[in-house]
């Protein structure tokens, strides 16, 4: 891999029932490719038109048949998991695209946030070239996400501005603004995409704090906890725990009985 400055790998696998997808973007051969998850073997290899890109490729059902998304600089694509045929592509993010897509009720979420801000809303029943077309149902550009992953709970779309812990909120169906970059209190640099739980948002920073805030149309902070730590990833949650993983140590958060 010919890596970007001095950043290497960030996108991780995808699984399909016996599928494993790689995107492999870098400065040099970009490609993206599909193995037998038991085997190994390959059953597919597209070359791509871009530089390093970050994002994580996303699966999606259509029509019956799956696709996978990959988000980056050049053109969002979707590819046939079968065979790896291009089903349809659009340009419009930014550079360096790290955010993983989303998607729900037949419409994807792209989003990109250096160098400038960048939301796509995506109808996901089109093929061919997308870029500029109806098939963008809504853009939004405003302070989006440069590394963190939007979240998508509860019929509301979430997103921090840049690495700042300041929380914006969508109406995914209309891009209606209902959260407008607000402050979130005690947070300090993020890195970590939002999670939605229970009933509830968690907000992890760099600063080892985690707020927990009510998915509704406006901001109520439930809870402010702060751990010695620094938290890069993504928090996780199984059941009842809450995983956090920070540069030092791996914490699991629960509820007392």
């Amino acid at each position: 891999m010919r890596i970007a400055m001095s950043f290497g790998e960030g996108s991780s696998p995808a699984i399909y029932q016996d599928t494993l997808i790689v995107n492999w973007d870098n400065e040099d051969g970009s490609f993206i490719c599909a193995l037998d998850k038991r085997s190994g073997k390959t059953l597919w290899k597209k070359s791509r038109e871009e530089r390093t890109s970050w994002a994580t490729p996303l699966v999606v059902d259509q029509g019956g048949k799956a696709q996978v998304i990959t988000a980056a600089t050049g053109k969002v694509r979707s590819y046939a998991v079968a065979t790896g045929e291009l089903v349809w592509e659009c340009a419009g993010l930014t550079r360096n695209v790290i955010p993983s897509p989303i998607a729900d009720g037949g419409m994807l979420y792209c989003t990109s946030g250096y160098q400038g801000s960048s939301l796509l809303a995506i109808r996901l029943d089109r093929t061919g070239d997308l870029s500029g077309s109806d098939a963008i149902a809504w853009s939004y550009k405003k302070n989006t996400p440069y590394v963190p992953s939007p979240l998508l709970y509860e019929n509301r779309l979430y997103f921090f501005a840049v690495n700042k812990g300041e929380l914006s909120g969508l109406d995914p169906k209309t891009g209606e603004v209902f959260l407008d970059a607000v402050p979130i209190p005690d947070l300090s640099g993020v890195y970590a995409s939002p999670v939605g739980a229970g009933g509830r948002i968690y907000l992890v920073g760099r600063n080892g704090v985690t707020v927990v805030v009510k998915p509704s149309a406006k901001l109520e902070v439930l809870a402010s906890n702060r751990l010695n730590e620094r938290f890069d990833a993504s928090p996780a949650a199984a059941g009842k725990q809450l995983f956090l993983r920070g540069k030092e140590l791996l914490y699991c958060l629960e509820q007392n009985p």
